[in-house]
């Protein structure tokens, strides 16, 4: 079974995060949407995306393949019936196409929207699908169980020191993992530590977490469910229902909630999101799609943060804020609300990162974990630069 995971609509309303990655390629629970499919299906899965991210997430064609919504997760019911789908039939969810099966000579009348299918196969039940980028902390706590259940099932856990206090018995360890001195309260959901991840003494942890391989909770951190640490991410401070993606770090005091941050980001110390208006009003954020600011009808609302972006020291976020790729916001006061890709400043003003200062960054900060910035990394990256110039042309 070939499977391929195709962006459609959707990926211009999760910008800034598909700047730099397939829809099917977001973290949501523990596992990235192509991880999920992966295990789930027992198939390798490639991307359609767009043209300058394919050097990095390819896609694979073969006589017959799987189309799936880029945004849509496995929830052991929905897997089924994209299985059961038969040579040109399409899955449909609420006029949604969510799965086809199609032969490869027909693919390109299908992105056209000019293939005729021979059956519509209407799905009723509830999906977990990803359209918004709030979408991700939001159900984060529901893709986290199924994760979950889906990982440890069959499997015991590596045995938990006895130096920790256990509330709840959801609690899973990883070889290598470390956890030592810490409370952990998994009655109000799952408690997942990775391959070589870390829990250092004094954390408090209120599930569910997943704290991917690599990962690493610092001393006294307070982190409250539905989270998700990347893999190779590092949490201080207090964490409340958000997502750090992998290589990032949020190592000291500060405050993050309902907030998405992107891959190669660090936060300074002491920076703290806003995450419910003083009116208490439903938050609204800039959105990439419409080009301009969307009612995500939530209460709490906090950051929204594009890869390699960056915060300086005592940052403050408002309520609702949207940060694009590589930037870098520090000073005092608030900033606006929506931070285009590669700007520099903060409350007082902002200017155009150029592009070969980032481009430094980003190898210094690539450089500390052994890894390079290369020319497939640096291809996509400068498109994103030169596809969100019009963002950054009223700086100041």
């Amino acid at each position: 079974m070939n499977i391929i995971l195709f962006d459609g609509e959707v990926r211009s309303q999760l910008l800034p995060l598909t700047y730099t990655r397939p829809v099917g390629n977001l973290r949501i629970g523990i596992l990235t949407i192509n991880e999920k499919w992966e295990r789930t299906l027992n198939a390798s899965v490639s991307y359609k995306t767009e043209e300058y991210l394919t050097p990095k997430f390819p896609m694979i064609v073969s006589s017959e393949n799987i189309l799936i919504h880029g945004g849509l997760c496995p929830d052991g019911k929905v897997e089924g019936e994209i299985e059961k789908l038969k040579l040109g039939e399409r899955l449909v969810f609420e006029e949604k196409i969510i799965a086809v099966h199609i032969a490869e000579n027909d693919m390109g009348n299908f992105f056209e929207g000019s293939y005729s299918f021979t059956k519509d196969v209407i799905y009723t039940d509830s999906i977990l699908i990803i359209e918004h980028p709030w979408d991700l902390f939001a159900k984060n706590a529901e893709a986290l169980e199924i994760d979950f259940a889906r990982i440890t099932n069959g499997r015991e856990s590596q045995p938990i020191s006895s130096t920790n206090t256990l509330i709840g018995n959801r609690v899973f360890l990883e070889e290598g993992a470390i956890v030592e001195g810490a409370i952990l309260n998994s009655k109000s959901g799952p408690i997942y530590v990775g391959k070589e991840a870390e829990i250092m003494e004094g954390c408090l942890v209120r599930g569910g977490l997943a704290l991917c391989e690599h990962a690493g909770l610092k001393m006294g951190a307070k982190i409250y469910g539905a989270t998700t640490v990347g893999p190779h991410s590092k949490a201080g401070g207090e964490v409340n229902n958000s997502i750090i993606y992998a290589y990032s770090n949020k190592g000291h005091d500060g405050f993050i909630g309902n907030t998405v941050i992107g891959e190669w980001c660090n936060l300074g110390a002491d920076t703290n999101t806003s995450n419910l208006k003083n009116n208490y009003a439903k938050v609204r954020v800039w959105e990439y799609d419409s080009g301009r600011f969307a009612d995500t009808g939530l209460q709490f609302c906090g950051l929204i943060m594009g890869d390699h972006s960056k915060s300086g020291i005592n940052t403050m976020f408002n309520t609702g804020t949207v940060i694009g790729v590589s930037a870098n916001v520090f000073g005092g006061g608030f900033p606006r609300n929506f931070i285009p890709s590669f700007s520099w400043g903060g409350a007082s003003g902002m200017i155009e990162f150029r592009y070969n200062k980032a481009a430094e960054v980003a190898q210094a900060m690539m450089g500390r974990r052994g890894l390079s910035y290369d020319e497939v990394e640096e291809g996509i990256v400068k498109t994103v630069f030169d596809n969100t110039a019009i963002y950054r042309k009223n700086l100041k």
